[in-house]
């Protein structure tokens, strides 16, 4: 488990339980800034000390394979787990670069150092000025909520509300002042995730500039760059859609706090002075104690716990309630005061006394008062007045909007992502649903553009009585996405997708299967099937709480619904064979298999970084507040719920095309810049032998007891990237097939033309 998120509910309560959550979260801060300002002089000695660079760079090598992120929630995401190895993987690769004792690194400090600096300094410091704040504010609010409580009652009356407004004004302070904490806190243990990784994935593109005997690790790690940016951009957009709720959330929260503190039917606590006599001369004292009381047994349970004596928990008490009554101030100069009646000391009456009157009527009707009080487990309310229903009407408004934006805006950029003004959204929709008036054709009609549809559909899916995917079946489809393959999460969200309601389904159906035509064209739309889960997650599945936590699973929520998009035709065309049961069934994590990096020597690598530009190509767009649909922008290039191994029946992966002058770069939506490696023209580059991966070690066997083969067959489909290439499906044969000059390639003839064919998509016959 790592560490517990912290509710914004809590800042009210300021349990013991949530101080101790704070400070293992301030305790991973100090140790992130331990490391970063370690990671920071090691730099420092990489640049003033090449002399020493071997030492240096094992340091850095130890310094970043130890340090492992915490993360909030019980599970990662698929992104997640390659971030958090992804140091031990950059220190792989130092070691590596060690062996060679070339100078590999220059330009580090634009790169690696000022970013780091950056972050430690301006994210790490504002929580450290945000915790002042927070201890100095808890310490007034205590302190002045004490002197309140230990004012005379017999007081005038303008004198007691002149206190009770000044305590007021400084708990709000501190209510404040605890959110925003917790907020920062929270933000930034999800930031370091990447603005602390990317600039070691800026370090290598530096790194490798220099290097002139990488050749072979260079390729590698252009692989794995590629993954780990993927990674890294999804956990970027995630991350954006996460603090948007988490700030929506804690706004509510703000507003109405009464409505959203932490309670239970089971139990409920909070904190009470209890007062405690002394024998004579010493008279009486009042202790603040951290009460719970469970309601079905009337156990009272009180533990001693100042926040001012740096949070250590005293021995903890337990009575059993028989009644309670309300003290009044002739009796007792304290105000909020009520007694206890304990079943366990016959006679004995313990005085307790609440924060506030507000609080002194909670305890009351906890401890056996008839009002009942209703807190947590809030639905999500309809949104902005809409009654949108799942029937006849409302899906035939879903097969409009989507007829319409297939044939009007099928290629737009930024589709579902940007959203139109919200006035015309909702005008729209109340059409829509209206019988009176539902029977426009959207696609025909040129008085709605198609931002205003893509935002009107995604709007009736939120304003839902229910979410698509039902508040029962939620944490069902949440389980698959926090842990398995990639192939026993299709099949377990293939068995879900068919327990749903058939009205649900049918939607469901239409509506994801129309998400992937879009990602389809998502060379023009910028709308791949990752960017269409961050859209589309919070939409079709949401929770029924309203909690920090909840949230936390937004990213899970992503996962589903590109899971659902990329295997539509698998999840919707026929029933599920088998009906697993997801508590019990073994789900084994999917593991990412890297080359091991070679020491041999290899030709000449010119790996030549321009300006690194992590940004992708679909640009986050800042919407006013006109607009109804608020998403973060998504700019990843593939789903990571799509990543499966080659047992699978997935392709292996090709090797370079081998031509002069190779262009080894990233697709543009990545932001990577560009290396060109110029090896054919090396001395050394007719040595080169072959690559071997797969199969086709066999196959290169073959082909060097013989210079000319006759028949070579396809065993995986290859759409050609050059003109040299063939292109071929699964059984296709191939005649006069001989060794390329090309490492990983032969040539051969298929249907009269001549060309290259990766030597891993065929075997010899």
């Amino acid at each position: 488990m790592g560490l517990h998120p912290l509710e914004f509910s809590e800042c009210y309560l300021d349990s013991p339980a949530f101080r101790e959550k704070i400070k293992a979260h301030e305790a991973e801060l100090d140790k992130t800034g331990r490391f970063i300002k370690e990671l920071y002089k090691d730099g420092k000695n990489l640049i003033n000390a090449t002399k020493q660079l071997s030492l240096a760079q094992r340091k850095f090598a130890q310094c970043l394979g130890e340090f492992k992120f915490e993360y909030i929630g019980d599970a990662k995401t698929d992104d997640e787990k390659c971030i958090d190895e992804s140091l031990q993987e950059f220190s792989s690769f130092l070691r590596n670069l060690e062996d060679q004792r070339e100078l590999m690194m220059r330009n580090i400090t634009e790169t690696l150092m000022k970013p780091l600096e950056k972050f430690r300094k301006e994210q790490l410091g504002s929580a450290k000025a945000e915790r002042k704040r927070y201890e100095k504010e808890t310490e007034k609010y205590y302190s002045s909520l004490e002197k309140l409580l230990n004012m005379s009652a017999k007081k005038k009356e303008p004198q007691l509300q002149e206190a009770d407004v000044s305590v007021d004004v400084v708990r709000q302070h501190f209510q404040e002042s605890s959110l925003e904490y917790v907020c920062k806190l929270q933000e930034i243990q999800e930031r370091k995730k990447f603005e602390c990784v990317e600039p070691m994935l800026a370090f290598f593109q530096t790194a490798f500039t220099f290097y002139h005997q990488g050749y072979e690790l260079a390729i590698d790690f252009d692989h794995y760059k590629k993954a780990l940016q993927i990674n890294i951009q999804n956990t970027r957009n995630r991350f954006e859609g996460t603090r948007s709720e988490v700030n929506e959330l804690m706004k509510r929260i703000k507003d109405s706090p009464l409505e959203y503190r932490q309670t239970s039917p089971i139990s409920c606590e909070g904190y009470l002075y209890i007062q405690e006599k002394r024998p004579p001369p010493f008279g009486s004292s009042w202790v603040k104690r951290y009460c719970t009381f469970v309601k079905e047994q009337k156990i009272l349970h009180m533990v001693t716990f100042d926040q001012r004596s740096g949070g250590k928990l005293g021995e903890t008490d337990s009575v059993t309630l028989k009644s309670c009554i309300r003290k009044t101030t002739d009796t007792l100069d304290r105000r909020f005061c009520f007694d206890i009646e304990i079943t366990d000391r016959p006679g004995t009456l313990l005085t307790v006394q609440a924060l506030s009157e507000d609080d002194y009527r909670f305890w009351i009707h906890a401890m056996g008062g008839k009002e009942q009080m209703q807190y947590l487990n809030r639905t999500h309310s309809k949104e902005r007045g809409i009654d949108a229903q799942l029937d006849d009407v409302g899906i035939s408004f879903v097969k409009n909007a989507i007829n319409a934006v297939e044939s009007r805006g099928i290629s737009d950029q930024g589709l579902y992502r940007v959203g139109g003004v919200s006035s015309k959204v909702q005008k729209l929709l109340s059409l829509m649903i209206d019988e009176k008036s539902c029977d426009i054709d959207l696609a025909a009609s040129e008085d709605w553009d198609v931002k205003t549809i893509t935002s009107a559909l995604k709007l009736y899916l939120r304003s839902l009585p229910e979410p698509l995917m039902t508040y029962e079946l939620y944490k069902e489809f949440i389980v698959p996405a926090k842990c398995g393959s990639p192939e026993s999460r299709v099949q377990a969200i293939h068995c879900l997708v068919h327990k749903l309601p058939e009205k649900n389904r049918l939607v469901l159906s239409l509506v994801t299967k129309h998400l992937a035509n879009v990602a389809d064209n998502s060379k023009q739309n910028l709308m791949t099937v990752a960017n269409l889960g961050v859209v589309f997650g919070p939409t079709l599945m949401r929770p029924q709480e309203d909690t920090v936590a909840a949230i936390m699973d937004l990213k899970f929520q992503n996962i589903v619904v590109e899971i659902l998009i990329e295997q539509h035709e698998k999840i919707f065309g026929d029933a599920p064979s088998i009906s697993p049961n997801l508590a019990t069934t073994t789900l084994i994590a999917p593991t990412r298999q890297s080359k091991k990096v070679s020491r041999q020597s290899r030709p000449l690598a010119v790996y030549n970084p321009q300006e690194l530009d992590i940004h992708t190509a679909v640009s986050p767009s800042s919407e006013s507040p006109a607009q109804v649909n608020d998403e973060t922008s998504a700019g990843s290039n593939e789903s990571v719920s799509s990543q499966s191994s080659n047992a699978s029946g997935t392709p292996p992966e090709k090797s370079k095309h081998p031509h002069n002058n190779i262009n080894m770069s990233l697709p543009e939506s990545t932001g990577i810049c560009t290396a060109t490696a110029s090896w054919m023209n090396s001395p050394s580059s007719a040595s080169i032998t072959p690559m071997q991966l797969g199969s086709g070690e066999t196959e290169k066997s073959k082909l060097e007891e013989s210079v000319t083969l006759m028949k070579a067959k396809a065993v995986y489909p290859c759409e050609a990237e050059h003109d040299s290439e063939l292109s071929f499906q699964v059984g296709a044969i191939f005649h006069d097939v001989t060794l390329s000059r090309e490492p990983g390639w032969l040539e051969g003839v298929l249907e009269g033309k001549r060309g290259l064919i990766p030597e891993n998509y065929v075997e010899i016959l």
